[in-house]
C-alpha cells in the first residue's frame, strides 16, 4: 500500500462509525490533500457508512483495513500491508464502553474493556514506536475521556480503564519525547454518536440480579436521568473531536492532554485543587443525591445557552 509522495500516512482505528469515522473523513478529504489515510474497522462488512462519507476520496487518500486491536495476530497482518510499514500519525480510536452497577458486571466483561481500551492502545503503540523512533519522527494521538481524569459514578470499569492509559501514555511522553516523538491525549466529554445512545437505551432496560434495590433505583431513576440531561446540555458531535484532532496533530507544538470541552475544566479542576479527594468526592456525591433536581434545572439552562456557536468554541487545543 503506497502513498502519494509528501503525503503523511495516517491510520486510524475503530472507523466504522461516531469518532473513528469522521476524523478519517476530515482527514481524507483535506483540501491540501496532506494525508494518506488507512482507515481500519474489526468488520469491513461495517465499512458502507465510511464509504459513503468519503465520498470520491475512498480509494484515493483513504484506503480500508481489517483491524482487531485486541488481537496480536490481527494488529501484525495489518501493519504487514502497510508500505515499509512507515506510520507518520497513529490516532488510537477504538474503544468500548460499560456503564452499570459493578457487582452485575463479570470479571471476563471487565477484561474484555481493558482489552480494547488499554491493551489495544499498547498494542498499536508497540507496533509503530521502533519505526518513529528510529526515524526521530512521528506523533500518537490517543483518545480518552475526561473520565480518564475524573471518576465518574457507575461508569467505574470504563473509567479505569481510561485513567489506566492516561497513566501509561503520561509515562511513555517522557521516553517518547527523546526521540522527537509527539504523544497526545484527547479528552472529550459526552459525544453524540449511535454507539452512546444505544448504549443509554439498553442499561435502562436491563435487570441487575444480585444488585441490591437501592442500588438499582439509584442508578436508573437518579444516575441515567442525570446523565442524559448532561449529555443533551454539554455533548459534543463527532465532528467536533474530529476538528479537535486536526488541529492537534497540525500544531507545530501539540499540547499532551487536550480536553476537547472546556465546560469540563471546572470539573476536572476539582480533584486537583484538594489532594485529599474530599472535594471532588463530596461534590460529585451532593449534586448527584442531594441537589438532583437543581442539577436537572441547571443542565437546561445550560442546554439553552450552549447554542451549537458557543459549543464550537470550546474546541481548541490551542
Amino acid at each position: 500500500m503506497a502513498n502519494d509522495s509528501g503525503q503523511k500516512v495516517v491510520l486510524i482505528t475503530g472507523c466504522s462509525s461516531g469518532i473513528g469515522l469522521r476524523i478519517a473523513v476530515t482527514l481524507a478529504r483535506d483540501e491540501k490533500k496532506r494525508y494518506h489515510v488507512i482507515a481500519t474497522m474489526r468488520d469491513l462488512k461495517k465499512k458502507d457508512k465510511l464509504v459513503e462519507a468519503a465520498g470520491d476520496s475512498y480509494g484515493k487518500t483513504l484506503m480500508l483495513l481489517p483491524l482487531d486491536v485486541c488481537s496480536d495476530e490481527s494488529v501484525k497482518q495489518c501493519f504487514g500491508h502497510v508500505k515499509d510499514r512507515h506510520i507518520d500519525i497513529l490516532i488510537n480510536n477504538a474503544g468500548v464502553g460499560l456503564m452499570g452497577p459493578v457487582e452485575s458486571i463479570s470479571i471476563e466483561e471487565m477484561k474484555q474493556v481493558f482489552e480494547t481500551n488499554f491493551f489495544g492502545v499498547v498494542r498499536m503503540m508497540k507496533e509503530v514506536m521502533p519505526d518513529m523512533k528510529k526515524r526521530r519522527s512521528g506523533h500518537i494521538v490517543v483518545v480518552s475521556s475526561v473520565m480518564g481524569l475524573q471518576g465518574v459514578v457507575f461508569n467505574d470499569v470504563y473509567t479505569a480503564s481510561k485513567f489506566a492509559m492516561e497513566g501509561f501514555c503520561e509515562s511513555m511522553a517522557v521516553q517518547l519525547m527523546k526521540f522527537n516523538v509527539r504523544l497526545s491525549m484527547i479528552e472529550p466529554g459526552p459525544v453524540h454518536t449511535e454507539f452512546e445512545t444505544k448504549m443509554m437505551e439498553n442499561v435502562a432496560k436491563m435487570e441487575y440480579p444480585g444488585v441490591d434495590p437501592d442500588t438499582v433505583r439509584y442508578f436508573k431513576d437518579v444516575y441515567l436521568p442525570s446523565a442524559i440531561d448532561v449529555f443533551e446540555a454539554m455533548g459534543q458531535t463527532p465532528e467536533d473531536i474530529a476538528k479537535c484532532i486536526k488541529k492537534v496533530i497540525e500544531s507545530s507544538s501539540p499540547r499532551f492532554r487536550n480536553l476537547t470541552n472546556s465546560l469540563y475544566t471546572p470539573i476536572v479542576a476539582l480533584k486537583y485543587a484538594d489532594e485529599t479527594g474530599g472535594l471532588s468526592v463530596n461534590t460529585f456525591y451532593n449534586l448527584l443525591f442531594n441537589f438532583g433536581p437543581l442539577m436537572h434545572i441547571t443542565m437546561s439552562i445550560l442546554k439553552c445557552l450552549t447554542c451549537s456557536c458557543l459549543r464550537r468554541r470550546t474546541i481548541s487545543p490551542d
